[in-house]
């Protein structure tokens, strides 16, 4: 397993894959090539109320994000199949 990363407001994250729940890869040097900036935000479990208020706020800012070349990108320790 690799070391943890300390990261500070304003650093890039260090380039990870993972497949959301739908199967689809999502690549974060794929969307930085693409000149796009990735919003990551962790949760530490799907279902619970303050998790799935985190989701929809950013669900429901959704049109703003992507009009402002943003991806959004939610990370959790559940399984894909939980999502």
């Amino acid at each position: 397993m690799s070391k943890p990363v300390t990261l500070e407001i304003g650093d890039n994250a260090p380039s990870f894959a993972c497949k959301d729940s739908a199967g689809n890869e999502h690549d974060l040097a794929t969307y930085g090539a693409e000149g796009k900036t990735v919003i990551l935000y962790f949760y530490p479990r799907d279902s619970t109320p303050g998790c799935t208020k985190q989701a929809c706020d950013f669900r429901d800012n959704m049109g703003r994000f992507n009009k402002d070349n943003h991806v959004v990108l939610g990370v959790s320790k559940d399984s894909e199949a939980s999502h």
